[in-house]
């Protein structure tokens, strides 16, 4: 009664070389959890061990996870008062079918170039193809505060494992869901570091999103190698932290950071912001703080709670209501970022303790 096999695991497997490991995991807005392997995903509700939902495969097969490996996230969740909430999936890059011995042997396939987004949520999903500027393979996927995804690190080329990939995807792409579905994507400036196998990417409480990693090899291993083991850190700046945009960009002034909230109730936020403020464009965004392995970051969760209500309280100074979570479904509880979201340019984040 303690264990459950969980056959989906068999069933995405490929004799020799898997392309099942580890999985994509989401808890959907009905407390099950999405389960993405390979090329298709499950919902599972895990208090009962039992399947309730099976999911389409992405079109044309390919696998996307490990060694396969693409990225995938939980896109923002948003009308979180409505009587349906809405919970979309994007899985992006991977590796074509048979790259892994390819590149064992010496053989190096492209990267795919697309991604595959779903309503998990919907009676009748369907996966809906899209293609990026850049393929990649062993890329990560970060929530940034404004509801943009930064797609970072990876290969053009090869597979994970150790020495596999090849052609270092130097620079990062923007996503931005709510664009049509032909202007999603923008190739940001590069890195001079290859980021392959083992590198990971996080969001800063401050909005920078720290990069490190890359160690293709079953050692460190510092020179005679084609990708030498990499120890160093960088911080990606995305635009929005452009000095430019000082005058946009919120402060917040209360709550102060720790503070605790709880579930379906009123937060008020006070932040100050010196330039010309559109009143409708402001927003409040939480995000928990994720862990990442193999290209895939767990835990990350973005969460829209709008502005119920806006309103200036003096020169500069402005007040936000919005109402929390309503369930443990939507934000388990714990700690996440906050921030104040002002024409698409966020503050910093405070930490604020959801239970």
């Amino acid at each position: 009664a303690d264990t459950f096999k969980l056959h989906f695991l068999s069933e995405t497997k490929e004799r020799g070389v898997e392309n099942n490991l580890y999985p994509f995991v989401f808890l959907n807005v009905d407390g099950n959890l999405f389960i993405f392997a390979n090329n298709r995903a499950i919902l599972l509700d895990y208090v009962n061990n039992k399947v309730v939902k099976t999911y389409p495969k992405i079109p044309g097969g390919e696998p996307r996870s490990y060694p396969s490996t693409g990225s995938a996230v939980l896109l923002p969740l948003k009308s979180l008062t409505a009587a349906t909430i809405q919970a979309e999936v994007l899985v992006c890059g991977g590796a074509p079918k048979g790259s892994f011995v390819q590149a064992l042997q010496g053989k190096f396939v492209k990267a795919l170039d697309t991604c595959a987004r779903i309503s998990i949520t919907d009676p009748k999903p369907k996966w809906v193809m899209e293609t990026m500027p850049l393929a990649r393979v062993m890329g990560d996927m970060v929530l940034l505060p404004n509801g943009k995804v930064l797609v970072i690190n990876g290969a053009r080329s090869g597979s994970a494992g150790w020495d596999l990939g090849r052609d270092p995807v130097l620079n990062p792409v923007l996503y931005m869901p709510d664009n049509e579905i032909e202007s999603r994507f923008k190739i940001l400036n590069p890195t001079n570091i290859p980021r392959m196998y083992h590198s990971t990417a996080v969001l800063l409480r401050d909005g920078r999103v720290l990069v490190g990693g890359s160690n293709p090899h079953a050692y460190y291993n510092f020179t005679g190698v084609l990708y030498p083991t990499e120890l160093s850190l960088e911080a990606f700046y995305p635009g929005y932290l452009d000095a430019k945009f000082n005058n946009l960009r919120p402060t917040i002034v209360a709550p102060k950071s720790m503070s605790g909230i709880r579930y379906s109730k009123k937060l008020k936020i006070q932040v100050v912001i010196t330039g010309e403020v559109t009143l409708n464009l402001l927003s409040v965004t939480m995000v928990s703080p994720a862990f990442n392995t193999h290209s895939f970051s767990m835990n990350q969760r973005l969460l829209v709670l709008g502005n119920d209500k806006v309103m200036a309280s003096g020169k500069s100074t402005y007040k936000i209501e919005v109402m929390t979570p309503g369930s443990g479904n939507l934000a388990p509880a714990g700690f996440y970022l906050l921030f104040v979201v002002h024409q698409d340019i966020p503050s910093q984040g405070i930490w604020v303790h959801l239970k």
